[in-house]
């Protein structure tokens, strides 16, 4: 018994860790950054706190949600912005950690970025969401959304969008207690979470496109991924074109 409650403390020690590590793969990515000329000093920025209510409900949304191809170029605002990212991946139970969308196990193996082109009170860059904070961190300077449609394989609303939505996965998290099936879990839960950014953006009156087709090596590096981190979808939002 001695020995069991030892194990268990064990593991509620490495879980304290990991969920206060401040940035998984920042290293490497800084790392890529200072190769290629391109580094940028750290910087976060606080997002507004996610709305908790709102003026549809859930039936309404579902009812309501299409693709959206076309957008006005109104910019997004930041507090829009933080609540995409909080529907895709906030946090909504601090003390386990637990998120807006399932995860097997509570293992959460996605990982969200902002490409923001046009976003109120957000200077164009690429960005990195922190959950456990609500808060961003800036990858790179500058409009990354010529590079991301390159990467997207052309495709338009990559650049007519004021912002896009990019997430990935580390299937190493899930592996662990999962093995060959952790993938097929991995990627099931990037849809949970896709769905839900879908349908926060018919709460706010904007729209969205959920994107499977890209050049996965072009994206990563763009993204500066670290190593056993891969993309999995692009979602462009915005205000729709009508």
């Amino acid at each position: 018994m001695d020995s069991l409650r030892i194990f268990t403390g064990a593991l509620a020690l490495l879980a304290v860790v990991l969920l206060s590590c401040p940035s998984r793969g920042q290293d490497q990515r800084d790392a890529a950054a200072a190769d290629n000329g391109t580094a940028v000093a750290s910087q976060t920025i606080e997002l507004p706190a996610p709305r908790l209510t709102g003026d549809l409900s859930l039936e309404e949304t579902l009812a309501t949600r299409r693709s959206v191809r076309s957008y006005s170029g109104e910019a997004l605002t930041l507090a829009d912005a933080a609540q995409l990212l909080w529907a895709a991946q906030g946090i909504t139970w601090p003390e386990r950690g637990f998120r807006t969308a399932p995860s097997a196990g509570a293992l959460f193996p996605l990982e969200v970025y902002l490409a923001a082109g046009s976003v109120d009170g957000l200077e164009p860059g690429l960005y990195h969401y922190l959950p456990h904070d609500h808060q961003l961190e800036l990858i790179a300077a500058g409009d990354a959304r010529p590079a991301l449609r390159d990467a997207g394989v052309g495709q338009a609303m990559l650049t007519d969008a004021p912002a896009t939505l990019c997430l990935t996965g580390v299937v190493e998290r899930t592996s662990g207690k999962y093995g060959e099936r952790a993938d097929g879990y991995m990627r099931i839960e990037v849809g949970h979470a896709g769905q839900n950014v879908c349908l926060q953006a018919v709460a706010l009156g904007l729209g969205a496109v959920t994107i499977g087709a890209f050049i996965d090596a072009d994206l990563a590096e763009l993204l500066r991924l670290p190593d056993g981190e891969e993309p999995l979808y692009l979602i462009p939002l915005g205000h729709p074109a009508d």
